[in-house]
């Protein structure tokens, strides 16, 4: 397997290099042919410089720098990254470590098994948990999920979650009907997918809040999934 790993950053220069040693180990330990797409929104921080730092050290085939001139979304962050890919699978991903790339070798596993179009990582079954984050913001997610089976009947259990493997194929075919390119574009493009009969398959995994830096979930995104869900729903 190929996998192009998409990366979209903002402020996340004490973050970057951790996560890149990590994602790094777990595909060499695999024995895995990867690439490290770095998507980032001109971060104040000096994430981009930190990057070509990585790039000088684990080379240019490795990291890829895909940087843009500004915040324009989570979702065009990764539709920007997929016109770098190389490989036949595109694993997205928070670059805040929320996610451990331990998980990964099981999404592959998992693919390989039952030949399947996506893999979704999943906070929400037996061995899937969350850790660090306050009930507020449990609430926030456990009930954008549950409107979300509600109102779609989704083919997952975690819609709002951000690591998830697809063949790049499929993601291709998939992206032309993603209206979304902000935070309702996880929702939007699973749901799409599964109109589109593609398979999915769902893998436990624990999220870790971040330790370094500040979360970009406000008020403003809480909205936009609000409508987008909304829209899916009247769409069906």
């Amino acid at each position: 397997m190929y996998c192009s790993v998409l990366l979209p950053t903002y402020n996340e220069a004490e973050n970057l290099p951790i996560m890149v040693a990590m994602l790094v180990k777990t595909f060499e330990g695999m024995g895995e042919s990867f690439e490290i797409i770095v998507i980032d929104d001109n971060s104040p921080d000096g994430t981009l410089s930190i990057a070509k730092d990585l790039q000088g050290v684990y080379g240019e085939s490795r990291i890829v720098l895909a940087p843009r001139e500004g915040k324009l979304g989570l979702g065009s962050a990764y539709v920007h990254g997929s016109h770098f890919t190389k490989g036949d699978f595109i694993l997205i991903m928070d670059a805040d470590l929320s996610h451990d790339p331990k998980f990964i070798p099981e999404f592959i596993k998992m693919q390989r098994d039952r030949e399947l179009d996506i893999v979704s990582g999943t906070r929400y079954v037996k061995g899937g948990g969350v850790y660090g984050w306050d009930l507020k913001r449990k609430l926030v997610s456990r009930g954008a999920n549950f409107l979300a089976r509600v109102l779609l009947n989704p083919p997952v259990s975690d819609l709002t979650g951000s690591f998830r493997l697809y063949k790049k194929s499929v993601f291709q075919q998939v992206m032309p009907k993603v209206k979304s390119r902000g935070y309702t574009f996880q929702l939007e493009i699973i749901v799409r997918a599964a109109r589109m009969r593609f398979t999915c398959g769902e893998v436990p995994i624990t999220f870790v809040d971040r330790i370094y830096g500040t979360s970009k979930l406000g008020s403003m995104e809480v909205l936009e999934y609000l409508i987008g869900l909304w829209d899916l729903f009247i769409s069906a």
